[in-house]
């Protein structure tokens, strides 16, 4: 049937240009931005989750950053426990030397005394990004960030960290492991960090070589107790870098646009586009078609 009032011909081939137009549309955007997931209008649910995991991946670029911080701190402080034993070992041949007969024992507490400042130097300079862990500014333990666990609204969100035990090389109050060394069975302490001319003397040496070898191996164990920490950092870091590459992945498969997928079907859509307005204006012959019917 045809009619002046209605083009049901044109009708069809307006509707299926208008569908084919607007997924035109959507495939354009997809090939201009590189997404097939631009915002929640798109897909609400998938959005949301891609939103959730791209803020989880900065939190852990968050901790990937600090944790390269704290094993800058502990590579600087493990460095410095390694030349406090140096030092250490210098200052106990010293000793050794102190006790052979004729001795200059006024020559070798001069270097012992310099020995000392050296151990305070090091220590002091321990710093980094205003962090030491050997020189008492820090008590207890110290925490690093280490990880994040995104409890999804359902549990609390956490932090965990890599606790390190702090052993204090010098401090205000003279304790630390330099300042007041004191083997099983000396009569008293030494502090290595300022040896004076008694712990030379011939009743009180032994002692103070024994002190030393306290010393040296407190050293040593809190050398092993940083490098154990900072070992844990390190696989930690790999870790949430791992962690972090995983989010970009998922993120990207949740959002990204296939670019290979999204040309073709632009162009197969362009050729749609063009087949539907020759079938629209095929379809609007019909009313001309009418027309010569009153000529």
């Amino acid at each position: 049937m045809a009619s002046i009032l209605n083009n049901p011909s044109a009708i069809t081939a307006l509707q299926s240009l208008r569908s084919t137009q607007n997924a035109l549309s959507v495939a354009q955007k997809q090939v201009s931005t590189g997404f097939k997931i631009g915002g929640a209008e798109d897909n609400a649910s998938t959005w949301s989750i891609a939103e959730a995991m791209k803020s989880d991946k900065a939190a852990l670029s968050t901790i990937s950053d600090a944790l390269a911080e704290s094993s800058s701190i502990l590579n600087v402080a493990n460095a410095a426990t390694k030349s406090a034993i140096s030092v250490m070992n210098d200052i106990k041949s010293a000793l050794v030397q102190a006790q052979q007969p004729g001795a200059d024992t006024s020559k070798i507490l001069t270097s012992l005394q310099q020995l000392g400042n050296q151990l305070k130097s090091v220590v002091s300079s321990a710093t980094f990004t205003g962090m030491n862990v050997l020189d008492g500014s820090k008590t207890g333990s110290v925490s690093f960030i280490a990880s994040y666990n995104n409890g999804g609204g359902a549990a609390a969100s956490t932090v965990g960290t890599i606790d390190l035990n702090i052993t204090d090389l010098t401090n205000t109050g003279g304790t630390g492991i330099l300042e007041a060394a004191q083997a099983t069975g000396s009569g008293a302490a030494t502090d290595f960090t300022g040896l004076v001319s008694g712990d030379l003397a011939a009743g009180t040496i032994a002692d103070t070589l024994s002190n030393a070898d306290k010393a040296i191996a407190d050293l040593t164990t809190y050398a092993a107790e940083i490098g154990a920490t900072q070992s844990r950092i390190t696989s930690q870091n790999e870790f949430i870098k791992t962690m972090a590459e995983a989010l970009t992945t998922g993120v990207s498969s949740l959002v990204d646009a296939d670019m290979n997928e999204a040309s073709t079907r632009l162009q197969a859509l362009q050729t749609q586009q063009q087949l539907g307005v020759q079938a629209l204006s095929i379809a609007n012959q019909n009313a001309q078609m009418i027309l010569k019917l009153f000529q």
